[in-house]
Formats: C-alpha cells, sequence, structure tokens
C-alpha cells in the first residue's frame, strides 16, 4: 500500500526523537570522568546517569494514560519540550545538582518520548503490517545505545562536552515540527471530567514510587554503599514490595488500569513482557562494559574504544531489520525470538572466553554474533505482547512495555558493575588496592592510574579486568538462556490487520475493524 509523505515524516519524527532521547540514556558513559572533573562532582557522578534513567522509566505508565487521556500528539509535543528544556539546563550547568536537575527532567521528557513513539506506530499501522516499521524502530534503539558513548567520548575528549546536550536542540526542533505539521490521529473528545476518570491516579503513585526506590538502591548498591547495607537493602524491600503491591492492585481493583488485565491470562503476553525485561540486560552490559576491555585490556583511548562497538552497532541494527521483515512476510514471532536467544548465548559465551591477550578481531566477532542475536530478539518482542490483547489496550500495553525495558536497562548496568567491582577487589593486586576507596567505584578510581603503571604491575591489573568483564558475559550468557527458556512458552497468535478506530489516522491508512479485534481470553493459538 502507497503511503502518504505525511506518513513518512512522522515515522521520521517519532524515530528521530526516540534516538535522541535514547542516546541520552548512554552518551554520558564516555563523557562523564570529564565532567566529573569539570563540576568537581565526587560521588554525585553516579546520579548523572542514574537520574535519567530513574525519571524516565518511572514516568512511562502515566504517559500512556495521558496520551489516552489527552491525545498523541499534544503529548508528544510536551515530552519533546520538556526534553529540550532539559538539555538546556545540563549545557549550561555550573554544578553537579544544577545537571542532576537537567537529568532528571530529560528523563521526564524521554518518558513521553519512548512511549508515544511506540504508541503513534501503532496508531498508524496494523500489526500485520508493522514488522519493517518496527524494526526500522528498534535500528534507532541499537544504534543510540552503541553510539552515544563514541559521540559522548568525542566529545570530552576535545573539551566540549556541554555539547552532549546542546547537539539535541536542533534536532528535538525538527521533530516537534514535523510532529506538529504532519501527525493527523483522531482524538476522541472528552469533556475534563472524564479525563480526570481515565487516570489511574494510585497505580501511578505505586509504580512511580517503587521503581523509584528500586532505581535508588540499585544505583547506591555497591558504589556507594555495599550491597549489605540498610541503606540499599531498605529501599530496595521498599520496592520489591510496592511493586507487589502494584500488580495486586492492577489486576483487582483498578478502575482504569495502566496494566493490560489480559495479560494475567494469557501466557504468550506475559512470556512477551518477562523476555522484554530480560533482553536489555546482556544487550546494556555490552553497551557498557565492552569499551571498558578495549580501554583498559588494550590500551586504547576512549574515542578508539567507543569506536570497537561498531561491531555491535552494525551487527544489531540490519538484524532487527531482517527480523521486522520476516515476521511480516510469515507472519510468524516465535522462530526469529528463538534463533535471536540462542544466537545470543553463543555470542556472550564466546565473549566469556576471552583474556587480556585475546586479538582485537576475535572480541570483535564474538561482538558482533552477540549483536545480531539481540538485534533479531528486540523487533520481534513486539508481537507476542500486542497479539493477544484487544487493540484498544494498545496504549497502555506499550506505555508498560517502554516502562519494562528501561526498568531492566538499571539492573543491566547494575548486574554487571557489581560482578566487575566484586572481581577488581579480589583479583587487583595488593600494592593497588592500598591506593583506592573500595567504597567507590574502582573502576572510576584505577582509569587514571593506568599511564603511570608498569609492568608487570599493568599486565596484572589487565588480567584482574578481564577476569571481571570474562565473568560479567559467562553471567549474561545464563541470563540469556533464562530469555531463551521464558520464550518456549509463547503460544503463536494471529496478527492484527485493523488499527484502533478511536486513534487511527485521519487520513485513512488501512482497515479498520474494531467490532471483530480478536480477544484474548477467547483467541485460539495457531499451532
Amino acid at each position: 500500500m502507497a503511503r502518504s509523505a505525511s506518513f513518512w515524516l512522522v515515522i521520521l519524527a517519532i524515530n528521530l526523537s526516540s534516538f535522541l532521547a535514547l542516546m541520552e540514556g548512554t552518551i554520558i558513559s564516555n563523557a562523564l570522568p570529564t565532567i566529573v572533573d569539570t563540576l568537581h562532582g565526587g560521588n554525585t557522578y553516579v546520579w548523572v546517569g542514574s537520574a535519567y534513567n530513574i525519571a524516565c522509566a518511572a514516568l512511562m505508565p502515566a504517559t500512556g494514560a495521558l496520551a489516552q487521556a489527552f491525545g498523541r500528539k499534544s503529548v508528544t509535543l510536551s515530552s519533546i519540550t520538556i526534553f529540550s528544556l532539559g538539555c538546556v539546563l545540563c549545557g549550561a550547568a555550573k554544578s553537579m545538582t544544577m545537571l542532576i536537575a537537567g537529568r532528571t527532567i530529560q528523563g521526564l521528557g524521554g518518558a513521553g518520548i519512548f512511549t508515544t513513539s511506540a504508541i503513534i506506530l501503532s496508531d498508524l499501522v496494523p500489526l500485520s503490517d508493522r514488522g519493517l516499521f518496527n524494526g526500522l524502530y528498534q535500528i534507532t534503539w541499537c544504534l543510540a545505545s552503541a553510539i552515544g558513548p563514541i559521540v559522548g567520548g568525542a566529545l570530552s575528549q576535545e573539551g566540549q562536552w556541554r555539547w552532549v546536550f546542546y547537539l539535541n536542540l536542533p534536532f528535538a526542533l525538527v521533530a516537534a515540527a514535523l510532529v506538529l505539521t504532519c501527525l493527523n490521529l483522531k482524538t476522541p473528545g472528552r469533556t475534563w471530567e472524564e479525563i480526570m476518570h481515565l487516570m489511574d491516579w494510585t497505580g501511578n503513585f505505586l509504580i512511580i514510587s517503587c521503581s523509584t526506590s528500586i532505581a535508588i538502591a540499585l544505583t547506591w548498591a555497591g558504589l556507594t554503599y555495599s550491597w549489605s547495607s540498610w541503606h540499599v537493602l531498605v529501599p530496595l524491600c521498599i520496592g520489591c514490595v510496592g511493586l507487589v503491591a502494584f500488580f495486586l492492585y492492577e489486576f483487582w481493583l483498578a478502575k482504569q488500569p495502566l496494566v493490560p488485565v489480559a495479560l494475567m491470562g494469557n501466557r504468550t503476553t506475559l512470556s512477551g513482557y518477562l523476555q522484554t525485561f530480560i533482553l536489555p540486560i546482556p544487550f546494556l552490559a555490552l553497551v557498557y562494559y565492552l569499551p571498558l576491555y578495549f580501554q583498559i585490556c588494550k590500551g586504547f583511548s576512549p574515542i578508539k574504544s567507543g569506536v570497537q562497538l561498531f561491531g555491535l552497532s552494525f551487527s544489531a541494527p540490519p538484524f532487527a531489520v531482517i527480523a521486522g521483515i520476516s515476521v511480516k512476510v510469515t507472519q510468524r514471532y516465535r522462530p526469529q525470538i528463538w534463533l535471536g536467544w540462542i544466537t545470543g548465548i553463543i555470542g556472550m559465551g564466546l565473549l566469556g572466553s576471552t583474556s587480556s591477550t585475546t586479538a582485537v578481531g576475535t572480541v570483535i566477532g564474538f561482538e558482533i554474533i552477540a549483536g545480531a542475536g539481540y538485534g533479531a530478539i528486540f523487533s520481534s518482542l513486539y508481537f507476542p505482547v500486542l497479539a493477544p490483547l484487544p487493540i484498544s489496550s494498545n496504549a497502555l500495553a506499550l506505555a508498560f512495555f517502554s516502562f519494562v525495558r528501561v526498568f531492566a536497562q538499571i539492573w543491566g548496568i547494575t548486574i554487571g558493575g557489581a560482578i566487575l567491582q566484586n572481581q577488581l577487589v579480589k583479583n587487583l593486586p595488593q600494592q593497588l588496592l592500598t591506593q583506592l576507596s573500595l567504597q567507590a567505584d574502582v573502576v572510576f578510581d584505577i582509569i587514571p592510574l593506568l599511564p603511570e603503571l608498569e609492568e608487570p604491575l599493568l599486565g596484572e591489573v589487565r588480567a584482574a579486568f578481564a577476569s571481571g568483564l570474562r565473568l560479567i558475559w559467562q553471567v549474561m550468557a545464563g541470563i540469556s538462556g533464562l530469555g531463551l527458556l521464558i520464550s518456549l512458552f509463547m503460544q503463536h497468535m494471529r496478527l492484527h490487520t485493523s488499527v484502533d478506530s478511536d486513534w487511527g489516522a485521519i487520513e485513512k491508512q488501512g482497515p479498520v475493524d474494531k467490532e471483530n479485534e480478536p480477544k484474548p481470553v477467547n483467541a485460539a493459538p495457531i499451532n
């Protein structure tokens, strides 16, 4: 079916805005040492990345409800504006407090961008035709995750770290202009009383509170405080109890639940959500910790270390598109997911066999294998989540889908960091450990010391890092194995061939048949 120029411009806008918001989650990693040094950040550096992720994850379920209440266009434009305001504050920051505040505001805007982008795509394209478009959207996720550290490292190395934030502004303006002029979706007219009734205030309070509490605990764990400290255990326990309370409330008490109630009755959707949580954990471990291997074990600069991630950047996106197209052609999604998990396990397992002396080309080859597997999964998990649910649940289902994915990223970074920290404390030479603060991030403490180290001490340090990273890859292979196991519970469901008649494009994009949409309980799986 031929599609209008406005349609493609909207696709460009949601991918561009998502790319900017996604890159802000990873661009800070290589730029952080320079920023901390300039603003005299000390131990508060951990909040520069965490503030963004916490704010982003916590608000995502609410943005789905806001999009239902106020319409897609208004929420998208508001989100881009809030994100841009955060960029300005970060770029102009004179202190760590101002920078962290700006990062929090960026995260609030990013939450709306992620959620509405996925919802708008579902409004414009039926699920059965969404394979290619979802593959293109997943390219945005993969590229932003992999390119962010390279851009951040390059700008900080040139002393231009403020442009890490300012660089977003012209592109955000273009995205907002495209949304404003080209996005024409139906918006059901509602009174303020109806809008207030649509908002699940208790559910929003619970999910924001418990996810923030868990994220704070994970941010502190192993860095600011030990895992056994009450500073970590108390917010972690409160958050986990709150998360249980949230789901109990949503499934049995909420009148306008944030989470699709049909999730509890369908193993395919539940499997899709669980895999959505698992997938970012190994993928983000690659993005965050593989550059450390090249920087420390191979002596590369931050920029050159980031460039080595091109193996991930150029393997995950093509396989995301290939998997997406194959879903459209075959109308099946399980084989792509199974093959993706198996390939990811193989790639991580091979990385788990490397040492500080392994050839660079060999490591990049293993990285490409893992990236290809995870890329295929990224563009395929969308389908088992949505196929069993009624089309009218799209907005809330996708908002929760985005929340699960971003919330999992915090776990991926934390698990990898905890493993590496513990292994370094265990394996680093004692004469070097006496110079370090074991309550802080050993990685950040030791990188400035590397140029001063000589053999054999330098070789011992590199071997210790390689050992810690090797264990990370082995653990991530095991986590990927869990993802494969959970994927076996999926059934194949027919993909919807219509869009939601309440929210479809004013310029008709395809068949709309809301009355005959599949119902999750009665829908029969295809064997």
